[in-house]
């Protein structure tokens, strides 16, 4: 008994003495996503920006960035496209005309519907689907809703049928909400869809309400091994944004930009396992840029 009584004490006073964990600082990290050398290419109504940090240089990982900015006066618009079979976000962009576009919300890769709420020119195309055991509450990347014209995003309550009230005539449900108020919003830790690094597509909006799309390669050690989202999170408040949503990732995430070569694709999609141009995975929808 003596012996297990010591053991105790000395338990507890390494515990006591043991100094806290500190938090991971992000500042050098911010600062390379600020001052870097972006390559900046000046299009038709909106930039395209993009820059490889290497090997170690990002979150101690290396990561292939893309983005889009439009600004707040550009006449250029947002719009949501979704097609009844899976297409790739090219020909998505192409058959409607864009100028540019990134993948959109989740989808039923078997069946090819939209498994998020999404609206389109009035007209309701996906609905939220429920939990197996849940018919009732939205799942966890149902929580972020965005609306066009202008472009606003919307913290639904948990009620699945919640944008039916909505009056917008686009409307886009996807997440999880990433930034709040210019806050990043805390993220669950039990699911490696939060965690873990995959390839990532949001949307971001500044104050100025400009509009910032973001295309972050992953699956590619070494070279661009994507973000977790509480990374993505901070990526994209570093880029200015105060509000920010997750859309669809993986394999689905395309930055597509008319005129460019490989087809416009100019981000590398993993889907073929091979870093290039080649990999697109085809979609239920995207948001394009016209």
């Amino acid at each position: 008994m003596r012996n297990k009584s010591t053991y105790l004490i000395l338990s507890l006073l390494l515990c006591c003495c043991t100094p806290k964990a500190q938090e991971i600082d992000y500042t050098n990290d911010s600062l390379r996503v600020v001052q870097a050398e972006w390559s900046i290419d000046s299009l038709d109504g909106f930039t395209l920006k993009h820059y490889h940090f290497g090997e170690g240089a990002l979150f101690c990982s290396a990561q292939h960035l893309f983005i889009l900015e439009i600004p707040a006066d550009s006449p250029r618009q947002l719009a949501f496209v979704c097609d009844s079979t899976l297409t790739p976000v090219s020909e998505l962009a192409e058959r409607e005309g864009a100028i540019a576009a990134v993948n959109g919300s989740f989808f039923d890769m078997d069946r090819g519907n939209p498994i998020c709420y999404l609206r389109i020119d009035g007209k309701k195309i996906g609905e939220n689907t429920p939990q197996k055991s849940d018919s009732v509450n939205r799942k966890y990347y149902q929580y972020a809703t965005l609306t066009l014209s202008p472009t606003h995003l919307w913290v639904p309550d948990s009620n699945r049928q919640w944008e039916d009230c909505l009056s917008q005539s686009d409307i886009m449900t996807a997440g999880p909400l990433l930034v709040r108020g210019g806050i990043d919003v805390p993220q669950r830790d039990d699911r490696t869809f939060v965690t873990h690094r995959h390839n990532r597509t949001a949307l971001g909006i500044r104050p100025d309400q400009s509009v910032v799309l973001l295309v972050a390669d992953g699956r590619f050690k070494h070279v661009a091994e994507g973000l977790s989202l509480p990374e993505l999170a901070r990526v994209m408040r570093w880029l200015g944004c105060t509000e920010a949503i997750n859309l669809d990732g993986g394999g689905s995430s395309t930055m597509y930009i008319k005129g460019k070569e490989n087809g416009g694709i100019v981000n590398y999609p993993s889907d073929n396992n091979r870093h290039d141009h080649e990999g697109q995975r085809p979609v239920s929808n995207a948001i394009i840029v016209r």
